[in-house]
């Protein structure tokens, strides 16, 4: 990482623009104003120090009992259980989080974790046996999970706390000593975080610190066991860079496009019963999108796919929905957070008021830049080429595309993509959601793929073709709350996945153990070699009992 004066330092968790722009003053100021009041400058020795001290730390063995761990955990819960207050008030100053987005879907899930990595944490060290040969006989073996050793966590500023602590639950699980760098982008929680952590945790093994660029690439430029990144994939290539100097391996939680298909065949038995499952569509749609920290999530659903007779119902039900959640004003709710900052702001208004877009609104478009405040946007049959459908939007733009503009647009821009014969086959299949799934396989692979139908068919195939980070059926990122599930992209989502067991294993290394006995040693392994030798040790690594017993008793 370098200064780069055409980089916008404030619009990443390191501090680095979607594109080039110039430097924003008023935000680079508050940076100042803001390392200036720092106890002290964070310097390339420091970096060099802390990772002494933590490798230090672990290599006397402090982080690998079971009874460290669980009591780091159980400081975690404290801290979640005295300081949720101060957690939902650092988030409101951050993003205007209301208070239940802040406390349901941040400090709960948190204390869930831990709650899981308490109860299963016995269970997650005991070694998995496994299975030995004739080869090794007789023997034992399994496997071992081996804390990976010091780890750097770097985190996003949507879900400061949540997508902070959480990869942290893992590394203490597995044994690790941590670094946490939180969001500069979200300066309140970030200043928590540094206060409790240091507080509660062992400071011999658990240390935070914050700040921008600099400390971030002083921190990168360690050699580190592990480093997990949340945020956009234009800093996941940095990260990666930065990590192959040392063939440090990396998990990165990023994000992308995720879909949402709604398939106009809901259910044909009873109009009551279509129009009970729009409604409920558009609720889970809604509450996916705009009530989680307004379309600031890396798994809120980017764009809409249906049917172009199915699509006016969509949009009747969800403005009488968003009027029923947010009020006739939706720009003074208390229930919806706000843009992050400025250049947030100022980067999804580009978006909004690109002319071929602008002109397709069907609901929303005020915005307020002085209060951070963009109202719910739905758009209809916007191009593909457009900026909306060429990078995540991470705000509360919705665009809505239907069949037949999508299957014309692929023939005018994706034909190579697209696996069709012809232009009669296309038109043909019109209705048929199906053969769309190859706009979403034509694009960078999602960090998750929605589909609303009560087809089976249609869910298989969904779940079968589509590849995504996660798929949900019937829903919105509810998958995330599902410990039993790996969270996790593919692609350009990401690599690697967390939470529950899947936190363990990721700061785990999973070293295979052989115990073999003196006893049983076999003169055939050794020279001189021939061909009687050569038929036995066949035999025995091809686990052939019969065989065996040919050679032995002289009949092969």
């Amino acid at each position: 990482l370098s200064w780069d004066p055409r980089l916008n330092i404030c619009s990443d968790s390191l501090s680095l623009s979607l594109s080039p722009s110039p430097v924003n003053p008023g935000c680079f100021l508050r940076k100042r104003v803001r390392l200036s009041a720092m106890a002290k400058v964070f310097e390339a020795a420091d970096a060099s120090n802390l990772m002494t001290e933590l490798r230090m730390s672990f290599d006397a063995g402090v982080t690998r009992s079971y009874e460290w761990r669980v009591s780091q955990l159980k400081k975690l819960q404290v801290i979640c259980d005295n300081h949720e207050p101060e957690i939902v008030s650092a988030l409101h100053d951050d993003l205007g989080k209301p208070e239940l987005e802040s406390s349901v879907y941040e400090v709960a899930l948190l204390r869930n974790s831990i709650k899981l990595a308490l109860k299963q944490l016995k269970n997650w060290m005991a070694p998995d046996k496994a299975k030995t040969s004739l080869t090794t006989f007789p023997a034992s073996a399994e496997i071992v999970s081996e804390p990976l050793g010091v780890v750097l966590v770097i985190s996003a500023w949507n879900y400061p706390f949540l997508l902070s602590i959480d990869p942290v639950i893992g590394a203490i699980s597995a044994g690790n000593a941590v670094v946490l760098k939180p969001s500069e982008l979200a300066p309140a929680s970030s200043s928590l975080l540094a206060k409790l952590l240091e507080q509660y945790l062992d400071p011999s093994a658990v240390r935070v610190i914050e700040g921008a660029v600099t400390e971030t690439t002083l921190l990168l430029e360690q050699k580190w066991d592990k480093i997990f990144y949340t945020g956009s994939s234009k800093i996941g290539r940095i990260i990666m860079m930065a990590a192959a100097k040392h063939l440090t391996p990396v998990v990165l939680e990023l994000g992308g496009k995720s879909p949402v298909v709604i398939d106009s065949d809901t259910n044909l038995k009873a109009n009551m019963i279509i129009l009970l499952s729009a409604k409920i569509t558009v609720k889970r749609i809604i509450a996916g999108k705009w009530g989680c920290n307004n379309g600031q999530a890396c798994i809120s659903p980017d764009y809409i796919l249906t049917t172009k007779e199915y699509a006016p119902k969509v949009i009747d039900a969800m403005k009488q929905e968003l009027e029923a959640f947010y009020g006739k004003n939706p720009m003074e709710s208390k229930d919806m957070s706000r843009i992050v900052n400025s250049n947030h702001f100022d980067r999804l208004s580009k978006i909004l008021e690109e002319k071929e877009v602008s002109d397709k609104i069907v609901y929303g478009g005020q915005k307020n830049r002085d209060n951070l405040k963009i109202a719910p946007t739905i758009f209809l049959d916007v191009p593909l080429d457009s900026l909306i459908m060429s990078e995540e939007i991470f705000g509360p733009l919705l665009p809505i595309l239907t069949v037949i503009t999508i299957c014309h647009s692929i023939l005018d821009c994706f034909i190579d993509l697209v696996f069709m014969s012809d232009i009669h086959s296309c038109s043909a299949q019109l209705n048929n959601l199906e053969e769309c799934f190859d706009v979403i396989r034509s694009r960078p692979k999602p960090l998750a793929a929605y589909l609303f139908t009560q087809n089976q068919k249609l869910k298989e195939r969904f779940a079968m073709t589509v590849s995504a980070g996660g798929i949900v059926v019937n829903d919105i990122a509810v998958h995330l709350s599902l410990p039993t599930l790996p969270f996790g992209g593919v692609g350009e989502s990401g690599m690697g996945s967390y939470h529950g067991k899947f936190s363990f294993d990721a700061f785990s290394h999973k070293k295979a153990v052989l115990y073999k006995s003196f006893i049983g040693d076999a003169a055939i392994r050794y020279p001189p070699y021939s061909r009687g030798k050569l038929r036995l040790l066949k035999a025995l690594v091809n686990s052939n009992l019969v065989e065996v017993f040919k050679v032995l008793l002289g009949l092969s």
